[in-house]
């Protein structure tokens, strides 16, 4: 019920008070439930990676397509929720829980790829911080060019970009 008061509201603006005015209870109330605007997104975290991640698990052949799947998922549901892209596209601490098992998840989808633990995480880090980046500044209303910003050719970039083995280059790190 909180969650489902909290989705309903732009959460860029969302305060305490509003939430409880919205659940018709007292500001002091809403704490017996939740610490606080922290606790609150962490809830909203848990329900959004469930709506996010598929059902399905990545294998050596599909990890790619589920990927694309993952990053279209949340495109549409943090599309869904005024102000959700820009909070998670923001520096903030995130629900240890939820954050882990979409972490997991990605990790894995590389992994069965064929990268290396090491590769696997680096190719973590570049696609969520990408498809996060991409979602949060364009639903915080960045200009992103000239035309339409087409998440689908990002994505499709993005995902041929990330490599499943080290990469060789002459460029000294």
């Amino acid at each position: 019920m909180i969650v489902a008061a909290a989705l309903e509201s732009n959460l860029q603006t969302l305060t305490m008070r509003d939430l409880a005015a919205r659940l018709g209870v007292t500001h002091s109330a809403l704490y017996r439930w939740v610490a606080d605007r922290d606790g609150i997104f962490d809830l909203i975290s848990e329900v959004m990676v469930e709506r996010i991640l598929p059902a399905s698990e990545p294998t050596a052949s599909s990890w790619r397509d589920w990927l694309r799947d993952l990053a279209w998922k949340m495109h549409d549901e943090f599309g869904a929720v005024p102000g959700y892209a820009a909070h998670v596209a923001a520096p903030h601490r995130h629900n240890p829980a939820s954050f882990g098992l979409l972490h997991d998840r990605v990790v894995h989808a590389f992994t069965v790829a064929g990268a290396s633990p090491a590769m696997a995480q680096q190719s973590w880090f570049v696609f969520g911080l990408g498809v996060v980046q991409w979602l949060g500044a364009q639903h915080a209303g960045h200009d992103l060019g000239s035309g339409t910003a087409r998440f689908d050719l990002f994505v499709d970039v993005l995902l041929r970009g990330l490599p499943t083995r080290e990469p060789t280059s002459d460029h000294p790190c």
